[in-house]
């Protein structure tokens, strides 16, 4: 079973972010998320929550991105 990677948050919580997780998945859970938050049906607790694992989603797609780029570098050169 894969390990599951876990972003600290600066309220000293971890957000696991399973490292399996497809790009897509991830930027439509994003998605969903601003979208909820958007609409005020959050509590601040629930608001705060979901930011945490917005940002760790948001850290895990930039790494993806940042991992297929250098790819296309290696094809390139």
């Amino acid at each position: 079973m894969a390990t599951k990677k876990s972003e600290s948050s600066k309220s000293g919580l971890e957000v696991q972010i399973d490292p399996d997780l497809r790009y897509e998945q991830a930027v439509k859970e994003l998605e969903k998320l601003i979208s909820d938050m958007e609409s005020g049906k959050f509590s601040l607790e629930e608001t705060l929550l979901a930011y945490q694992r917005g940002a760790a989603l948001l850290k895990h797609c930039q790494g993806m991105l940042a991992q297929v780029e250098q790819q296309v570098r290696v094809f390139e050169a």
